[in-house]
């Protein structure tokens, strides 16, 4: 297992810089958000992309993922993470969401990310049914993957707190109608630990879906708010132990948005609380 850390704990920070930091604190990977201030795809010229790689080869650090979930850039008013959302009752809302998703995916295969992540669906709105949400959701989805298969980059959904796919059961539902090798899971555990599905006992479950993993730690409260690892009430031990015997390798990111204020403190504490429960349940971290 590798441990990377998200950028977008650093929206003070360009691209570059954050880049630097996330290096300098002993992580070999990093989370590109594909975001403002970061890589908004919409907005990011051709020299910038290149500045992003030569920061990465630089510095020596690999994308883990490229998070297409957050869209701070429109600045909607509701929220600024999930909306526009997936199932926007105005199609041309939610046609922001997809083409923003279309963009992501060509952004990561420019600059060789292994997937990228999207949220699971959106929020339900007043008099939406599960049914027809599923349903917008889907169609919005599908010409997403299309161009996922065409790139050949995985198009990861992350259950999420308060949107339409909150559950495991809930992606699996929706996962019978996908019939793609390039669309799976991104598996946050403190999302999991908020809806009382405690990592430890879905990762197996899940096993065959999961190609990414998001790390942080969520109050005994189950209340949805990241915290640094070792802050919560989330058995990290455990969780380790259950995804090493999957044989997962890949990556595992550290997503602590809420510390914007002081990201480099976050990141440094969850780098050496992470590595001290890997060496205390024999998991060796790769480069």
């Amino acid at each position: 297992m590798k441990l990377a850390f998200s950028s977008n704990a650093y929206l003070h920070y360009s691209i570059e810089d954050t880049i630097a930091k996330i290096a300098s604190l002993g992580y070999t990977g990093i989370e590109v958000l594909a975001d403002v201030p970061h890589a908004w795809p919409a907005g990011l010229l051709e020299e910038r992309k290149q500045s992003i790689r030569d920061a990465l080869a630089r510095h020596k650090l690999t994308i883990s993922n490229v998070n297409a979930f957050m869209m701070n850039a429109v600045a909607d008013p509701r929220q600024p993470y999930w909306h526009p959302g997936w199932t926007d009752p105005d199609p041309h809302y939610r046609a922001i969401r997809r083409e923003h998703t279309k963009r992501a995916l060509a952004l990561a295969k420019e600059l060789d990310a292994p997937h990228i992540t999207t949220e699971p669906g959106g929020q339900l709105a007043a008099g939406q049914s599960r049914t027809d949400a599923s349903q917008i959701f889907y169609d919005e989805l599908m010409p997403c993957v299309e161009v996922a298969e065409k790139l050949g980059v995985p198009l990861l959904i992350e259950p999420e707190p308060d949107l339409l796919i909150e559950r495991f059961g809930e992606y699996l539902e929706f996962m019978e109608r996908i019939d793609s090798p390039l669309v799976g899971l991104n598996f946050d555990i403190g999302h999991a630990y908020c809806v009382g599905e405690d990592p430890q006992e879905w990762v197996a479950r899940m096993a065959a879906h999961a190609r990414h993993y998001h790390f942080e730690d969520i109050a005994a409260t189950r209340v949805h708010k990241h915290l640094i690892p070792g802050h919560g009430a989330i058995d990290f031990a455990a969780t380790l132990r259950a995804i090493a015997a999957t044989g997962y390798d890949g990556w595992i990111t550290v997503e602590l948005y809420p510390y914007i204020d002081n990201p480099d403190d976050a990141a440094r504490e969850a780098k050496a609380y992470l590595s001290r429960v890997m060496d205390a349940v024999g998991i060796v971290a790769k480069d």
